[in-house]
């Protein structure tokens, strides 16, 4: 067995039973030191960088740790097996592009490893306000930049001719992009998402059409996941968000309320005027509404009733907040319609349309 392999190491020697204890023992105490020593310490550095308020630090430390412990039990079996054959393997020019290349690979998935865990947890990087919107497109980015620059690194090792795998690339390149025109049209849709931040990851937005409403949930190359006002979850591509006006719902600071009150043309003119003055007043007393833009009026005459606009804007963003308000404002208008003896009147479908409306 062993003469199979002299053209790949041409020293090598036939191992004993003493070679074979001695390369056993390197990998038990290598084994010991790793699990005892090298990853206790590491994660006693990880916590302290975590205390002292240095979290970044503190996951990469951890999330390096898988990575260097398979290339430290990689250099193990290789020692090990360079006591036993009696060749120091890593000296092997045939050899040694493929340990350098293991090395190449772990290294790069130690960092791979580090974008995939703030992938998964964006809010323990810091990159401040916008790290919702941004952390986790470039993260996805960046993820594949790293297996690209790894494929290449480890190319490089072996003299692969890069020149002629690029040019290749760069015609395939350009006869693909003709066939996946809309993918492309989506990335740069998502990569003006981010540039322009019209919205971030938990935000109420709504397109101008109003076929999309709901809460942002995620936002990657392609698409963005939109949970819709039902609970279901629906994949936006990006060129469809940014071809059309986009309403930011969660940015609001107040929210209007407009509903219409219809009254018979036999109540007298002075009792109207009482009702619509004091209503006016109780909406301007309520402490959850804005005092500057109140409208309370007759905005339009019908055969047989008049139609009473009731308009004012409420001090939230909270849909619950908002319906509480305009629920206050009714049976205020109901107590003084009893009050001034105002008669209501059912709108007649063929002569009126009801409009009642809340932003």
């Amino acid at each position: 067995m062993w003469d199979s392999i002299k053209w790949l190491i041409p020293s090598i020697k036939v191992p004993t039973w003493q070679d074979g204890i001695v390369a056993i023992g390197i990998l038990i105490v290598g084994f010991a030191l790793i699990r005892w020593i090298i990853r206790p310490l590491i994660m006693k550095c990880a916590k302290q960088l975590d205390k002292r308020n240095h979290p970044v630090m503190s996951d990469m430390a951890k999330n390096i740790y898988p990575s260097l412990r398979n290339a430290l039990i990689f250099s193990l079996f290789i020692i090990a097996l360079s006591l036993l054959v009696e060749v120091w393997l890593f000296d092997n020019v045939k050899l040694r592009m493929l340990i350098n290349s293991f090395y190449v690979f772990f290294a790069f998935k130690a960092l791979y490893d580090i974008l995939g865990f703030y992938l998964e947890n964006p809010e323990r990087f810091e990159t401040g306000k916008d790290q919702d919107i941004l952390t986790p497109f470039f993260l996805r980015i960046s993820k594949v930049l790293v297996m690209g620059i790894a494929m290449f690194s480890i190319a490089s090792l072996w003299n692969f001719n890069l020149n002629g795998f690029l040019t290749a690339i760069g015609l395939t390149g350009v006869a693909l992009a003709f066939g996946i025109r809309d993918t492309l049209a989506h990335i740069f849709g998502g990569m003006s998402v981010v540039l322009d931040k019209p919205f971030q990851i938990g935000d109420w937005v709504m397109t101008g059409d109003e076929k999309i409403d709901g809460t942002i949930e995620d936002i990657n190359l392609r698409s963005t996941l939109i949970q819709t006002s039902d609970k279901g979850l629906v994949y936006v591509p990006n060129s469809y968000l940014v071809n059309r006006p986009i309403y930011n719902l969660s940015k609001r600071t107040q929210r209007k309320v407009e509903h219409y009150l219809f009254v018979s043309n036999d109540n007298s003119e002075e009792s109207i005027i009482q009702f619509l003055e004091m209503l006016r007043e109780q909406i301007a007393l309520h402490p959850k509404t804005l005092k500057n833009i109140i409208h309370v009026a007759v905005d339009e005459l019908r055969p047989s009733a008049y139609r009473i606009l009731i308009r004012y804007f409420v001090k939230t963003n909270d849909s619950e907040e908002m319906l509480q308000v305009r629920q206050d404002i009714l049976f205020v208008a109901q107590h003084y319609c009893k009050e001034y003896e105002i008669q209501l009147v059912e709108p007649n479908q063929a002569q009126f349309v009801w409009n009642d409306t809340s932003s």
